[in-house]
Order: structure tokens, then C-alpha cells, then sequence
């Protein structure tokens, strides 16, 4: 199959699952291109710009794909112009709420217009959470495939044996208020441990530092599929996470972690200090995290449903 990939960046969050997901389906025998192209640097106008300025490329590009695949909102522009048999969009989190917590209402309110009218552009939406899709279909009555984000363990062969430390806990993630950086740092004073927080250092650093310790904590007010809680399970570190988005459907409760209500530093610490506490508990949690993972989200068991996917699309 040949297809157009669009992304205002491939890498990090849905830009990174958007580059991991070209590069599995270039290595089984497809084409794939990728449209990449500038934005505006300025807060307010990168999105915008960016749906602008790639819209004019795809306008202009006289490429003819079996499947165009937009990921995220702004990118739909530039999959309604490209030229292919069927259009896919996928969503990693309700875009609009998503803006509202990191904007404003006046341009959440403007990217819920927006995201109302693309929606109905593709011939099939996508998104990595049950929570997601759920969401959408509450608010604009649209169905949502569910394709679950894979982790891509073979990148974890670099990652050196490390000496666990029995009272470290890391944060991995963006200094953000939707990934709740705030309520981790309330919670720290509460924590009978050292938090090493992992918001600037390099994957190969963060995963370091993530197997040496012994819980990862996911303090996120609104989240999608996370990654962190994928790689904690690859490397065998129990998770202390909200209840936000879909990462209850990653970590069972008292089963491969311990799930807390979102912006509630107490329960945070408390649960932290519980696995620290028990080692036999922390041990089952990521036990039954590692298993979790290696059957369900690794690309040898994701990349065959994508190209089924792909495959029927096309065949309808």
C-alpha cells in the first residue's frame, strides 16, 4: 500500500506513534511518505500555521496514495486536499479539551468548531482509548475505531542493567499542568522517598533512571494512552497513575498498579508510599504490568490489526 503521513511533528506523543507507525509498515513492504512542513513558533498560531502551510503542500503535491492518515486536528486540512482513495484521522485525546486546558475557552470554544466540521472529512476516525472514544461519541455522536498505540520494545536493547534503588520514584514526562507536574511536586513533601523528575533528559536517560526505580508515578490530569506507563511496565516498575483518560485502562487496579483520583496529591503519596512499603506488592504489579504489555501492545501484536485495517478500508 502507499501512503501519506501527516503530522505537525514526528516525534514525541501521537507525532512519535505517527513516525514508529511509518517506519513498521515501511519495513513490511509499504510506501510511506511523510509530510512534513514549518509553523509558526508563536503560541496561538502554531496549529493554525501549521493547518495553513501544509494544506498548500498537499494541495500542491501531485503524489497519488492508497490511504492519506492525518494525525491529530490540524493535519485534517491537509488530508482533505491530498489526493487518495481513503482518508483516515486519528486522535489522541478530545482535541478541543486538550486546547481548553492549555489555552483558553475563546480558542477552545473556536477549536470545537473546527473539530466538529473536520471530523466529518475522513472516511474513518481512529484513536489509542476506549476513554476517547467514548468521549466523542458523547459529545459529537461519531464513532471512533480503537487502535491502541504499541510500544516499540526494541529500542529498550540500549538500555543497560541498572542497580535498583529501593526508595527512588520517577516522574517522566512534560513540566505541564495537564500531565500534572504541580500535583507531583505537592505530593513529594508526602512521599517517603527521592523523586527524580525525568522533563528534559533524553529517552535513553528517562528509561534509565525509569528502570532504576522503584515506582513511576502518572500524575496526569487529562491523558490519552501514555507511553510512560507502557515503558514503566516494559521495564518491570510498578505505576502509581490517575484516573485521567485512558490510563485506567492501562493499569488495573490493585492489579498492575494503583489508580488515584486525578489532582488529589494525598492519595498520590499514600499509594507511593503503599509499594514502597510492600516490595511483594510492587513485585506482582510489575509482574502483571510486563505481561500486560509484552501480549497486547508490542508492534508484532499491533502492526497486523493496523495493516487489517488499512487493508478492509480499502477493500470497502
Amino acid at each position: 500500500m502507499k501512503f501519506l503521513f501527516i503530522s505537525p511533528r514526528f516525534s514525541g506523543g501521537i507525532g512519535g506513534h505517527a513516525a514508529m507507525l511509518a517506519d513498521k509498515l515501511t519495513q513490511n513492504g509499504h510506501h510511506v511518505k511523510k509530510l512534513e512542513t514549518t509553523h509558526l513558533p508563536i503560541k496561538n498560531l502554531k496549529n493554525p500555521s501549521f493547518a495553513i502551510f501544509s494544506s498548500f503542500k498537499s494541495i500542491v503535491d501531485r503524489g497519488s496514495y492508497d490511504i492519506v492518515h492525518g494525525f491529530n486536528i490540524p493535519s485534517a486540512y491537509a488530508m482533505k486536499y491530498a489526493k487518495a482513495k481513503k482518508k483516515v484521522l486519528s486522535l489522541h485525546g478530545v482535541f478541543s479539551e486538550h486546547i481548553e486546558i492549555l489555552h483558553s475557552k475563546l480558542i477552545s470554544s473556536v477549536a470545537k468548531n473546527a473539530e466538529s466540521q473536520v471530523l466529518t472529512w475522513p472516511d474513518k476516525l481512529t484513536t489509542d482509548s476506549k476513554s476517547t472514544q467514548s468521549l466523542y461519541k458523547q459529545k459529537f455522536n461519531i464513532n471512533f475505531e480503537y487502535l491502541p498505540s504499541p510500544l516499540d520494545t526494541e529500542k529498550f536493547s540500549t538500555i543497560p542493567n541498572v542497580e535498583k534503588n529501593p526508595m527512588q520514584i520517577a516522574y517522566v514526562g512534560r513540566a505541564s499542568y495537564e500531565k500534572g507536574f504541580d500535583i507531583m511536586k505537592e505530593a513529594e513533601d508526602k512521599i517517603n522517598g527521592d523523586v527524580v523528575y525525568c522533563t528534559d533528559k533524553s529517552w535513553k536517560e528517562a528509561m534509565i533512571t525509569m528502570k532504576s526505580s522503584s515506582v513511576v508515578v502518572v500524575p496526569s490530569r487529562m491523558d490519552s494512552f501514555p507511553t510512560t506507563v507502557k515503558e514503566a511496565f516494559f521495564l518491570n516498575v510498578p505505576v502509581v497513575g490517575t484516573d485521567a483518560g485512558g490510563i485506567p485502562e492501562l493499569i488495573k487496579h490493585n492489579e498492575s498498579g494503583i489508580i488515584v483520583p486525578k489532582e488529589n496529591s494525598e492519595q498520590l503519596a499514600l499509594a507511593v508510599n503503599d509499594i514502597l512499603k510492600n516490595p511483594d506488592k510492587a513485585m506482582k504489579f510489575a509482574q502483571k504490568g510486563n505481561e500486560f504489555v509484552n501480549k497486547h501492545l508490542t508492534w508484532d501484536v499491533m502492526l497486523p490489526k493496523y495493516v487489517d485495517f488499512y487493508q478492509k478500508l480499502l477493500d470497502n
